[in-house]
């Protein structure tokens, strides 16, 4: 167990010792005042690793030189292009390669997947979620329920924090899924709440919800790339995933759609269909009757977008050379570190700032009320040159990202902090 101080020569020591530390000097940081911001929103949009350019170029250059016959000749070609990612992507969500693929963005493929996997019946037709899960979740849990002929406020099941609490509570999902085993068709939860940063027994929770019976998948926004991830054996059912926060593939970028393999045969399961989940061997044989490729990809609908997935591939190969693992441990002892720091404050403070994210559930987010300051501090911390994130009502969300974040950040954050309070 680590005695933490409270000084910048301690932080440095840390970052000296930190054997992930050069990977620091792999991206682009924010500038403010001529130095490196405190850029702790990589839970909101990961920094661009400084190869991104190079790898985008890539495919600009054999567009160029090739025109369309880049399907085949690009360095990369572009027809297969999605399978090159397929296998660093399964490591970090713990997945078989034939269970991932890189496609569209991430509420299109929860709703593609749900076509698939929220399949009610008379008897069984709800759906459970976690309380304040992000909005777009909840719009596209509602409009499936809708599209299905049911109302929101019966087919939805929510669980919520317990009155003056801001943890969900998993003796209360538990209770939840088994009060309602007899008419519950899908539980769908964030594996981290985007607002507390409370990561969930995922694990045990698709247990609880196959016991009853229903169907259980995951929104990995906030997990992918953060959390050692193992979702085949957990076996998770479905999952969906954005690449722009912790896997740093910019802005909008392609997202990912994990199907467990038992579910890759099935001949009985409704799906949209597109011509690039057509099986491979006959796909441009153009013929009229769908028959898909017998893994995840069958879900696929479209070609790939080739510069967004060459932005993704430049972080996914950094990720690839340092594995999750190592982020794993370096991210627990930053979190710490920046959990002493505000304590340390609060010794100053009069107890202001209450750190809401559940300490044994947690990935590298820490969501924060400072007490009677709201917003305000948020943007004063911005023109010190800090970037955390605000969500309403009242938590400023730090998110300090071990692949390029350093121990000295948090102390800066800390004194920043301080200053303002």
């Amino acid at each position: 167990m680590i005695k933490y101080i409270n000084t910048l020569e301690f932080a440095n020591q840390l970052d000296a010792q930190d054997p992930l530390n050069s990977y620091r000097n792999k991206f682009y940081i924010p500038q403010h005042n001529g130095s490196d911001m405190v850029y702790f929103t990589g839970n909101s949009l990961g920094l661009q690793p400084k190869t991104t350019k190079e790898y985008i170029q890539q495919e600009l250059n054999d567009w160029a030189t090739y025109g369309v016959e880049g399907h085949f000749l690009a360095k990369n070609p572009w027809l297969s292009y999605h399978e090159i990612l397929t296998d660093k992507t399964a490591k970090i969500v713990g997945a078989l390669p034939t269970e991932v693929v890189m496609m569209n963005q991430l509420t299109v493929n929860l709703h593609l997947l749900m076509v698939s996997f929220y399949r009610p019946t008379k008897p069984r037709y709800k759906i459970l979620y976690e309380a304040k899960a992000f909005p777009s979740d909840q719009y596209a849990l509602q409009s499936q329920v809708k599209f299905h002929g049911y109302a929101p406020n019966d087919a939805i099941i929510e669980i919520a924090p317990r009155e003056g609490e801001y943890e969900v509570r998993h003796e209360d999902i538990y209770k939840a899924i088994e009060d309602n085993k007899d008419s519950l068709a899908l539980i769908m939860i964030g594996g981290v709440n985007y607002f507390s940063g409370q990561v969930f027994d995922m694990k045990a929770i698709v247990e609880a919800g196959h016991k009853a019976g229903a169907i259980v998948g995951y929104d990995l926004a906030h997990a992918a790339g953060n959390l050692k991830l193992d979702l085949h054996n957990w076996n998770v059912d479905f999952a969906a995933w954005c690449s722009y926060k912790y896997l740093n593939a910019g802005p909008g970028s392609v997202a990912g759609a994990f199907v467990h393999e038992r579910h890759h045969k099935s001949t009985d399961m409704p799906m949209f269909a597109g011509w690039w989940g057509h099986d491979k061997e006959t796909r441009f044989k153009m013929d009229k009757e769908f028959k898909p490729i017998e893994t995840v990809e069958r879900w696929q609908m479209s070609n790939a977008p080739i510069l967004s997935m060459a932005a993704y591939k430049a972080s996914l190969d950094m990720f690839d050379e340092v594995g999750m693992e190592k982020l794993n441990e370096k991210s627990k002892e930053l979190t710490a570190y920046l959990e002493f720091i505000v304590g340390e404050i609060n010794k100053e403070k009069d107890n202001c700032l209450e750190i809401i994210t559940p300490k044994a559930n947690r990935g590298c987010q820490i969501s924060i009320v400072a007490h009677g300051k709201g917003k305000a501090l948020y943007n004063s911390l911005i023109e010190n040159g800090v970037i955390p994130d605000w969500r309403e009502p009242n938590v400023i969300r730090c998110a300090p990202v071990p692949m390029y974040n350093s121990f000295e950040d948090v102390f800066k954050f800390g004194e920043i902090l301080k200053s303002l309070l």
